[in-house]
């Protein structure tokens, strides 16, 4: 069987299950479980990702002496900032491994709701009358604007949230990637725009995940 059957395959067992809570609806709420299992399963790595973050700012006096020391010699100073990085698990690179690992599943994901490969009758399946495998088509009126609207209101809410602790916790060493990163959250907004509603609402899910998870794990730090 393939990946994308399997899917299919697991979409359409857990939308059996919820039929009787959520009815025509059923397949949208089995894609949110889905995403919800699969952030859960993520959840260590994310973890790991944070005890870095706190690593670095733990490290970030380090991080300017060594920049202070070494402010003539930028290829020296490179090589500092690894070593040191490297000997207290500080990469900057490992809050971006939860987000890395979950491109396959949205991949398979995309994939099944555009081209139906393995998706079985879940097309036909719908959101307040929106398909799970259409797109946005630029109204908001409607019912099936107002899925729309809600989705793309509740991932920007989420990435301007995400944006504004960005700026509060910079990446010490780092300063660059402290200023992409945040930004990355509002092209989500983009992206569900244009892939099938179903996936829209993989990302939703799991960028709604992500910024209360990583409140919590965050709880108690500056």
């Amino acid at each position: 069987m393939s990946l994308f059957s399997f899917l299919g395959s697991l979409l359409s067992t857990l939308a059996d299950r919820l039929d009787p809570l959520f009815g025509a609806s059923a397949t949208a709420a089995a894609i949110v479980v889905f995403t919800l299992c699969v952030r859960a399963a993520l959840h260590p790595l994310t973890r790991a990702a944070v005890r870095g973050e706190k690593a670095r700012a733990r490290l970030a006096p380090r991080f300017a002496e060594l920049s202070r020391r070494h402010r003539d010699d930028p290829e020296r100073l490179r090589r500092a900032l690894g070593e040191l990085r490297a000997k207290e698990g500080a990469s900057p690179m490992a809050g971006c491994l939860p987000a890395l690992v979950q491109l396959p599943v949205f991949f398979v994901m995309y994939h099944v709701f555009s081209t139906g490969s393995g998706a079985g009758d879940l097309l036909d399946h719908t959101l307040m009358g929106a398909p799970l495998g259409g797109r946005w088509d630029g109204a908001l009126d409607g019912s099936q604007g107002l899925v729309y609207l809600s989705l793309f209101g509740l991932i920007a809410a989420v990435a301007t949230w995400t944006w504004w602790r960005a700026r509060k916790t910079p990446v010490p060493g780092a300063p660059g990637l402290a200023r992409v990163l945040p930004l990355l959250s509002f092209g989500t907004v983009l992206t569900a725009a244009l892939v099938p509603l179903a996936a829209g609402l993989y990302l939703a899910t799991s960028t709604t995940w992500t910024a209360v998870e990583r409140a919590l794990l965050h709880r108690g730090t500056s």
